[in-house]
């Protein structure tokens, strides 16, 4: 008997009770899902750059570029939202694509910052273009899905059934790739590059690959983000602090599980949404709190409290 891969039965699972969810969802609560998806997709690039053991503070520059790409493309008169989110997910990976060649050589704390640094750079280069609507950014028009033009609440129901598709299928594609040869060498790469390369590979080339995949998953993030909301500034694009949301989300979910990133990326939203409702002054510390008890009491995220039930269940009875 073929053994089942239980990763993509769950996500699976998750994908169709979450596409019959939709159509009796509140507009609040698809507005949080859609939010989680954008973010838990960037987080999920995340992932794959942190078990090859690097962090990156500035994957705000894929998910800000995704998101000015396919709102830019909008003023141009392109409303299609196959083609916004293509286009915003390819500029985004292009972009991570000729960076790499930069930042495959440099590693801990120097490839964390520089990739703040060209970040900051993009964040400063919004912000004095008048353009590109300087600090208060532009509104982005209501999208179409291959013709079909949605009105009201049909919007955000249909571009949410647009992005739990292809949130799934780039779960799934992420998955499979990560139980490769190629993905399979995060670990190896961590633990011990020379040794790679005395294997035949390239170390650098591998950490390239990598790179680019989570550029093009963040740049995805950001063009859904974009249509979603209906607006794109640089405070909310492209600062650093948008890239330690995503640093703060990995290190709530765990990179255990590719799921892992989308359950952190909605417990943040909700922990954000309802400690700004109900202490606006504090909701900051209210966030940081919460990352700090995660820190403290589950150190391998959210979802090694999965691993500790079963670890659990096959312990002898005494």
């Amino acid at each position: 008997m073929r053994h089942i891969d239980k990763t993509v039965v769950g996500l699976t699972i998750a994908f169709l009770a979450l596409l019959f969810a939709d159509f009796f969802m509140a507009e609040w609560m698809r507005f949080i899902g859609l939010q989680s998806l954008a973010r838990g997709t960037v987080a999920l690039g995340l992932l794959v750059l942190w078990r090859t053991g690097l962090v990156s503070f500035g994957h705000a520059l894929y998910f800000g570029f995704g998101a000015y790409a396919a709102a830019m493309l909008t003023l141009l008169g392109y409303h299609d939202a196959f083609f916004l989110v293509f286009a915003g997910t390819l500029i985004a990976g292009l972009l991570a694509f000729l960076l790499g060649f930069l930042l495959r050589r440099y590693r801990a704390i120097f490839f964390a910052l520089l990739n703040m640094a060209f970040s900051m750079i993009l964040y400063g280069v919004i912000v004095k273009t008048e353009a590109l609507g300087s600090t208060d950014g532009f509104s982005v028009l209501a999208p179409t899905f291959l013709g079909y033009a949605p009105e009201g609440e049909a919007v955000q129901t249909t571009l949410f059934l647009f992005t739990l598709v292809f949130t799934y299928l780039i779960t799934l594609g992420v998955h499979l790739y990560l139980k490769t040869t190629l993905g399979g060498m995060s670990m190896a790469v961590r633990e011990n590059e020379i040794r790679v390369e005395y294997l035949g590979y390239s170390a650098e080339k591998v950490i390239h690959f990598k790179y680019v995949l989570s550029g093009l998953v963040a740049g995805f993030g950001g063009a859904i983000m974009a249509l979603a909301i209906g607006q794109v500034d640089p405070d909310s694009m492209a600062n650093w602090t948008v890239s330690g949301e995503f640093v703060f989300i990995t290190i709530l979910s765990g990179i255990g599980n590719v799921a892992a990133t989308f359950v952190g990326a909605l417990v943040f939203e909700l922990i954000r949404t309802y400690a700004f409702e109900y202490a606006p002054q504090f909701w900051q510390f209210i966030l940081g709190g919460s990352l700090l008890a995660i820190i403290m009491f589950l150190p391998d995220g959210i979802w090694s409290v999965l691993s500790r039930l079963r670890k659990a269940e096959k312990a002898p009875s005494p």
